[in-house]
């Protein structure tokens, strides 16, 4: 079953919107094979984004992890952090701008399903990748101490998740899909 992906332009940026969960991370965790469907590279601000799979995403996916890592890049944000980034959107939505909360937020929105409480911006800036990334980024470095905390330690101290290991499996794949969009 291909995926339908459709991009908009927002905010100087490209939104991604999935209608399918092929290619996702859940089935390489599951340890069955991910094929992504055959596309040319595309690019997304200063990241050239492969069809994947990478750590079992593919380019639908991969174009919301670009997002990050030039939000990043923006603020002049390493490899490790963006990776941190990464691995949150990966543990927060599966790479996915989802336009729906859960039973704990049902108000959250976008990669970082991020809440409508007022510190993550409007409904718009929620489900913008870049300016969600730009937000949790803020967020991330007013944290005293922030550079000593382990990946998944510094994502719940922003996220402020009910369990704070929930972000530690996500990090191999966060630091190979970073390594692989450099």
């Amino acid at each position: 079953m291909a995926l339908v992906v459709s991009i908009v332009a927002a905010a100087s940026s490209a939104v991604t919107k999935v209608g399918d969960t092929a290619g996702s991370a859940a089935s390489a965790a599951a340890g069955t094979s991910v094929t992504c469907p055959a596309k040319q590279p595309l690019q997304v601000g200063t990241v050239l984004v492969p069809a994947g799979p990478i750590a079992g995403y593919c380019q639908d996916r991969l174009v919301n992890a670009a997002h990050i890592i030039n939000a990043a890049r923006a603020q002049g944000i390493g490899t490790h952090t963006q990776a941190i980034g990464v691995m949150t959107a990966m543990g927060e939505s599966s790479l996915v701008n989802i336009d729906h909360g859960d039973v704990a937020g049902p108000d959250s929105r976008g990669l970082f399903q991020q809440r409508a409480n007022g510190a993550w911006g409007s409904y718009s800036d929620r489900m913008t990748p870049y300016i969600a990334a730009t937000h949790f980024f803020d967020k991330l470095v007013a944290i005293p101490g922030w550079q000593s905390l382990t990946p998944t330690e510094a994502a719940h101290e922003v996220q402020v998740n009910a369990d704070p290991n929930h972000y530690a499996k996500y990090w191999p794949g966060a630091e190979q899909v970073v390594a692989a969009l450099q």
